[in-house]
């Protein structure tokens, strides 16, 4: 895997690794605390810190408070749109379980 960083130095197939690892740690990290958590909390605080961190590199792009308010909805409409294609895409995915039991364990009542 390349060391280099910044999305604009990564070819389409390093940066779909990069992203793949780094959301392979953040799963491992949910898995791990939905050992002490119901997996519905997880995912929630998941969610919160995904959109506090997509906040942040808004702002962190933003030179003043102006261009920041310009960038708002470009943003909620991009990471809006993206969260929904990539739950689609994975609601799909999950929905084939149901058929194989891959991952029946993981599709019970059970609270946690």
């Amino acid at each position: 895997m390349s060391d280099k960083t910044a999305a604009g130095e990564l070819s389409d197939e390093e940066l779909d690794l990069q992203l793949r690892e780094i959301a392979d740690r953040f799963i491992d990290l949910a898995n791990e605390q939905a050992q002490r958590f119901h997996k519905e909390n997880v995912s929630e605080a998941m969610m919160f810190a995904a959109s506090r961190f997509n906040a942040f590199v808004v702002a962190a792009h933003a030179e003043d408070v102006l261009a920041y308010d310009e960038e708002r909805d470009k943003a909620l409409e991009y990471f809006t749109g993206q969260y929904r294609n990539m739950l689609v895409s994975n609601l799909d995915d999950y929905r084939g379980s149901f058929e194989d039991l891959k991952y029946a364990h993981l599709m019970t009542r059970r609270p946690n």
